[in-house]
């Protein structure tokens, strides 16, 4: 059985990765390849390119690897007329994923489109491609999946991986005991996966972080970088303006900030599942570009910008997108999280909440669901095949 992963974004990575150990657990026979990150590398994925280090966002972001990305889609091309995998699964990613759908197509191959893009918030119109290219959605979100059924699309729902990542990986003790050592309050802060994103956003964090600072001068603000880039670049953002902050830099800790933090400033992404599943409250901001506003007018229709939010059909974790005029932001979220730190009632209403919430929607198998579906459907191919 060979099959193989596209992968454009650290997160996807590190999903990809537990979907492939969980099929390598079963099939440890399983030839896999792809596209990937460092997360997939270390499990003996046979790499044609490291394709997640490059997860950007943005048309002029994109522009300058259209090279690169062309380059790489010929190549995959390549690989599927030679090595003929047995199923390619898509993580994420849709840019370049279409392409890839298309390119497999080409050659009889299955696809499945796992972590799907959220073409119900942003791109309905998409629909036509799925339809076309691809031929099971292994779908996170429950709620997604009428809408792709509703629209002719064969899906399944999976549960989203952070739910079982969570319950798999336990924390670190020793960091855990460092965040906590002294006893003082903690405010956990997370700029973001993408490079750009902690340079548009972590600024902004800063200007809330010292505001909070100056009420509470008892709490502390670990940062979860994602990249040892980001830890050098928070650190020079850091150093211009705001030495004073009792703000420690982590790599590779999201986990144990998220657990340890009475609640949290948090750039929006995916990892809001995690601090749904750690039931730890936040405030979400995303400051984009104007060209990323103006495309989010138009062509977004959905209210909510956080998976929790979306999941909850209401703003439990309170959302700031802004381009600009960041001074009203600041204050309104350093209220909100002023709130949360001097009044514990306050804080544990949110705490509930998402305890219901997670109740609701945490699927902890969501893992060992989605390698047993992409097996199912792909072993008997490969069985009639090798007949």
């Amino acid at each position: 059985m060979h099959l193989f992963f596209s992968v454009g974004e650290p997160s996807g990575d590190e999903h990809a990765t537990e979907v492939i150990e969980e099929i390598l657990s079963r099939h440890p026979e399983a030839r896999i390849s792809g596209f990937g990150g460092p997360c997939m590398a270390r499990t003996g994925v046979e790499q044609l390119y490291p394709l997640a280090r490059h997860a950007v966002m943005g048309l002029f972001r994109v522009l300058p690897l259209l090279l690169m990305y062309i380059k790489q889609l010929r190549r995959a091309g390549r690989w599927f007329r030679n090595e003929r995998p047995d199923a390619v699964v898509l993580v994420d990613c849709p840019g370049f994923n279409w392409w890839i759908a298309r390119q497999a197509k080409k050659y009889d191959i299955p696809v499945f489109y796992y972590l799907p893009p959220q073409l119900w918030a942003w791109a309905p119109w998409r629909i036509r491609k799925v339809r076309k290219y691809v031929d099971h959605i292994l779908s996170a979100l429950s709620f997604e999946v009428e809408w792709y059924r509703q629209r002719g699309v064969e899906v399944e729902f999976v549960g989203h991986p952070f739910f079982a990542e969570v319950a798999r990986h336990p924390l670190n003790d020793e960091v855990l005991s460092c965040l906590q050592e002294d006893e003082r309050r903690v405010i956990g802060v997370l700029p973001g996966s993408r490079t750009q994103e902690v340079k548009r956003n972590f600024p902004v964090m800063l200007k809330v972080l010292s505001r909070l600072h100056e009420k509470h001068p008892h709490v502390r603000f670990p940062v979860a970088c994602y990249k040892p880039e980001h830890v050098e670049l928070c650190r020079e953002l850091l150093e211009k303006k705001h030495r004073h902050l009792p703000l420690a830099l982590h790599l590779g800790h999201t986990s144990e900030i998220v657990h340890a933090a009475e609640c949290c400033l948090m750039v929006s992404g995916s990892v809001s599942l995690e601090l749904l599943a750690r039931e730890t409250p936040a405030v979400v901001l995303y400051r984009s570009s104007w060209m990323m506003a103006a495309f989010a007018r138009v062509f977004i229709t959905c209210r909510y910008m956080t998976l929790v939010n979306l999941l909850a059909g209401r703003e439990m974790m309170p959302e700031f997108p802004f381009v600009t005029h960041t001074s009203r932001y600041v204050t309104q979220m350093s209220s909100i999280l002023d709130t949360w730190l001097s009044s514990e009632p306050d804080r544990q209403a949110v705490i509930r909440d998402l305890s219901d919430l997670r109740e609701a929607v945490a699927h902890p198998d969501g893992i060992e669901r989605t390698a047993a579906s992409i097996l199912e459907q792909v072993e008997p191919r490969t069985t009639k095949q090798a007949a």
